[in-house]
């Protein structure tokens, strides 16, 4: 089975996550696409081969002879899907890009002059929605190119390599998929994530990233005796969110710049809740940026009365950068692969988050590599062949290097 064939199969389980689940994994439907990763590596004949109580997969190669004192290498994708758009019922199809606009059906267009990287893609042969799920790429085109990497030495025994650790995580999207991971068990001495976009991508940098949940409370009375005794906590959120600087969100900001997001706003007069996520790669603006929560938090409550306004902050993964600095060597191993296959490497800050960032101050330093996959978590989500099977190529490299 080549890796297009694993990815067409892989896309078809309903794998999203879900924020508002208290269970480990958050969604149990990951636990089947889990077990039937499982049994792959146990039928490719990997080790332990096998999905833990929390979703986690995981297997382990055996060195071959002469290489079992080489140190051992993980390699990690995650199998849940975003809760942004619908991901049940997807419907795969393979195009011939040859160039202009991609039509997944008469309601969504996937404009070239909106998406500039279309030029880069003609002639390649693309794996496409019905435009109305997501695809999957993210992360199934990870798991696609691992799994057939394993599966190319495992058939391979003449290839020399040292002990590979294999793992499929639940969780990624919604930044809780290495909250069970087992590093010591997993026993590798370094890994790498594999769950990035364009080919040649390398990941070492990372947004610091926070979870800030604002709930507030009013006072409901009937609007024609309102005067002077309601308190709308409909307003007050809102007024709550009008003290944040308003060029500091995702629309106008990029590169290194930090930002607040307000993903989900509810209520009525009496209770209302604010959902941000809080980014910034420096460390130093990342703590002022919850400072400045704290200390609005802090003002409508003396305006308003104590208690008219809970914060509740919650860190969710930091910048991998500074826990990488000694482990450079991964970078440049991933440098050579690429251009091993003719592919000019690039690395860019990731406006977001990987699991490696939090296994990279678990102890497991973890880079994170492209996959193939772009317009992740929407329906214009694709991915393209060629640079899937490019992956495959830079993975054996890495699994075989001494």
């Amino acid at each position: 089975m080549n890796v297009l064939d694993r990815f067409l199969k892989y896309v078809t389980f309903d794998t999203q996550s879900d924020e508002y689940s208290t269970t480990a994994p958050s969604t149990e439907k990951q636990k089947v696409l889990g077990q039937a990763l499982a049994e792959e590596l146990a039928a490719l004949g990997l080790e332990n081969a096998h999905m833990d109580e929390f979703g986690y997969v995981y297997g382990w190669l055996p060195a071959t002879a002469g290489r079992e004192s080489v140190p051992t290498l993980g390699f990690i994708a995650h199998m849940d899907t975003a809760p942004s758009a619908p991901g049940a019922n997807v419907k795969p199809r393979v195009i011939h890009y040859e160039g202009g606009d991609v039509v997944l059906n008469p309601d969504m267009v996937m404009r070239e002059s909106e998406f500039s990287f279309l030029g880069r893609m003609v002639g390649q042969d693309l794996v496409v929605t019905d435009g109305t799920t997501l695809l999957g790429a993210d992360d199934k085109a990870g798991i696609a190119e691992i799994m057939t990497a394993v599966a190319h030495l495992a058939a391979h025994p003449e290839l020399p390599h040292g002990r590979i650790a294999v793992a499929f995580t639940p969780d990624e999207e919604i930044g809780r998929g290495t909250d069970h991971f087992d590093v010591p068990g997993f026993g590798a001495t370094a890994a790498y994530t594999v769950d990035g976009g364009t080919i040649g991508g390398i990941e070492y940098e990372n947004f610091n990233a926070a979870a800030a949940a604002v709930t507030v409370h009013g006072f409901n009375i009937h609007p024609g005796s309102a005067k002077n005794k309601m308190r709308s906590a409909i307003l007050m959120a809102i007024e709550f969110n009008s003290m944040l600087p308003p060029a500091m969100i995702p629309a106008h900001t990029e590169g290194f710049e930090g930002f607040f997001h307000l993903g989900h706003m509810a209520g009525d007069e009496t209770t209302a809740t604010l959902e941000y996520i809080v980014r910034d790669h420096d460390m130093a603006k990342f703590e002022e940026k919850k400072e400045m929560l704290r200390d609005i938090a802090a003002y409508l409550n003396k305006k308003y009365g104590a208690g008219t306004v809970e914060l509740e902050l919650r860190d969710q993964y930091f910048n991998m950068k500074k826990e990488l600095a000694g482990h450079m060597y991964l970078i440049d191993r991933a440098n050579e692969a690429y251009r091993k296959i003719g592919v000019e490497p690039h690395s860019v800050a990731i406006r977001g988050g990987t699991d490696g960032a939090m296994l990279s101050y678990k102890g497991l330093p973890c880079p994170n590599l492209s996959t193939g996959g772009y317009n992740a978590h929407g329906p214009m989500e694709f991915a393209s062949v060629q640079e899937m099977e490019q992956m495959v190529q830079v993975l054996l490299t890495l699994m075989q290097a001494e």
